[in-house]
């Protein structure tokens, strides 16, 4: 078998996990309007990829505030607890384990989607980002809209959204998953506040880098406290700059970040990766710094070979490997590694983010349906 060394189990805080494999995160926009409920068919779809050492769910909103996008889940009311149960008991009696991804979108949002006015560190517009419906769409089709001026977040909006972030969290527990991922990265909200070019505030939450580290580390903190830090892993993206995102000073504030998240001992930092083909690679001197400032598991989720990844983590600069697209179109992608079998490719780039209906999305075939 090629690769052995993806398919070594691994403990992740108090979990063991069956392979060193990781569903990424990715947005499918499935869930049951009104309301963002997380429903049958997505238990489906994450029951048939639970062979994964870990899933981490798609983006889910913390708050009605925190939503970009049309038919996104959320996990702030009671019904969607009790959908995101339906997900996990299949993750589970699969023998799976799953974190979900908490998630506020910021100056990301459109008061089309959600009807209010997106909020940010800043009331700085991100230039060429759009946000999506499903309205007026006859096809079932995704509407691409421009997002709109946000609103600067004062004090208590800021002390809203931590709230929001920790009741998120619990919420997650109560629903059974394993643990949360903080999303901060690709733009999005607790990323706004990182980046010197979408943050300029002149209070404690900008300016220096230990500033814009500031409410990351008060979520973190908030949220390890509550649930345990050995349920807590954080995402960021120092090399992606869509959404309006380039920052000359982001590396140093995703090293200080790192050596934050280090001192709390959060359970795994997930180092977000471009996965389009011209992407920027990361350089290795980065990937050795990182290691040397945070001590704890290091997720790499990237447009990454079996191979690739399997390198990385034999050089120690990893411990475990996401991959998003090929689990999409391969519900038993840790198989057709150990076989080296053939792949599904993605059939309809138009039912990624299809709204509903199993087409593109629990319909992919196994090997041995073939």
């Amino acid at each position: 078998m090629k690769y052995n060394n993806l398919f070594e189990q691994i403990t992740l805080g108090k979990l063991d996990l069956a392979n060193r494999i990781v569903m990424a995160p990715m947005t499918r926009s499935r869930s049951t309007e009104p309301g963002n409920i997380p429903n049958q068919i997505m238990a489906e779809y994450y029951e048939q990829r639970s062979s994964v050492g870990l899933i981490i769910s798609e983006a889910t909103q913390v708050s009605l505030q925190g939503q970009g996008y049309a038919r996104t889940p959320g996990i702030f009311t009671d019904a969607q607890v009790e959908g995101w149960k339906l997900v996990t008991d299949k993750i589970h009696a699969q023998g799976g384990k799953a974190f979900l991804q908490l998630w506020h979108v910021g100056r990301v949002g459109s008061s089309i989607v959600n009807g209010l006015q997106p909020v940010a560190p800043s009331a700085c517009i991100a230039k060429d980002t759009q946000v999506y419906t499903f309205d007026g769409a006859s096809n079932g089709d995704a509407t691409f809209i421009p997002v709109e001026m946000p609103r600067e977040m004062q004090q208590d909006d800021i002390a809203k959204v931590i709230e929001a972030f920790v009741q998120g969290a619990l919420n997650a527990i109560k629903a059974g998953v394993d643990g949360v991922e903080i999303h901060a990265a690709n733009g999005y909200l607790i990323d706004q506040f990182l980046r010197s070019n979408a943050n300029k505030r002149t209070d404690n939450y900008g300016g220096s880098i230990e500033n814009r580290v500031r409410l990351l580390e008060e979520i973190t903190e908030a949220v390890s406290h509550e649930i345990g830090k050995d349920k807590v892993g954080v995402r960021l993206s120092p090399f992606i700059k869509f959404k309006d995102m380039d920052d000359p000073e982001i590396l140093d504030t995703m090293m200080a970040a790192a050596k934050m998240l280090n001192k709390i001992d959060v359970v795994y930092l997930h180092l977000c990766e471009a996965d389009w083909d011209d992407a920027p690679e990361i350089p290795e001197y980065f990937r050795k710094e990182l290691r040397s400032a945070y001590k704890g598991t290091i997720i790499a989720t990237g447009n990454k070979t079996p191979k690739e990844g399997a390198n990385l983590i034999n050089a120690g600069l990893v411990d475990l490997i996401g991959f998003g697209r090929k689990i999409l179109a391969n519900p038993d992608y840790p198989e057709r590694i150990k076989q080296d079998a053939a792949l599904n490719e993605i059939v309809n780039t138009h039912t990624l983010f299809g709204g509903g209906g199993t087409a593109g999305y629990t319909d992919y075939p196994f090997l041995d349906s073939k």
